[in-house]
């Protein structure tokens, strides 16, 4: 890896689902590699909220929300850390956490009862149906599909594999 910012960055896409367990675990890699690339990662959440997660549908537009509030990974990242109370509380976490974390929790509830963010995970979905995208977490780098939804054992090293070589692609001439 090279010091200086490449002209683009990488952007890896992690489909991801807000009541995964498996998708809190991954936390850890994804800090990880926001720490080792900084600016150079654009690090993108994709929407995958998976039929047997009742919650996951409502938490991925309440993440959408967070993001248009100014702390999409904040909110993230404290939601996958509760993901084990969302089966309980529902809804009410979402809103729950947003007020934690200083959010306009009154727009949270609001957003999940009219629904402004569906679009988004709605396509977020299908394009992750399109790509092949099956479980959870799924990250994309490169046009390379790494599915950790089964194991997540060696995917930040190979994710850094592919960043490191399309960085150095990207590098000066």
């Amino acid at each position: 890896m090279t010091d200086s910012s490449p002209t683009h960055p990488v952007t890896l896409d992690v489909w991801c689902e807000l009541q995964c367990p498996d998708c809190r675990d991954a936390l850890d890699d994804i800090r990880a590699l926001r720490t080792a690339y900084g600016d150079r990662l654009d690090l993108r959440l994709r929407h995958f909220p998976l039929e047997k997660h009742r919650h996951a549908f409502a938490a991925a537009q309440a993440a959408e929300e967070a993001v248009e509030q100014g702390r999409g990974w904040d909110y993230i990242e404290a939601v996958l850390a509760r993901v084990g109370e969302l089966d309980g509380k529902g809804e009410a976490l979402l809103v729950e956490v947003a007020a934690e974390l200083g959010l306009d929790a009154e727009e949270f509830d609001t957003a999940l009862v009219d629904g402004r963010h569906i679009l988004i995970v709605d396509a977020d979905q299908a394009e992750g149906k399109a790509i092949g995208v099956t479980g959870t977490p799924t990250y994309v780098i490169g046009g390379e599909r790494l599915d950790g939804g089964k194991s997540q054992e060696g995917l930040r090293e190979r994710i850094s594999a592919i960043a490191d070589r399309l960085l150095a692609d990207d590098g000066p001439a």
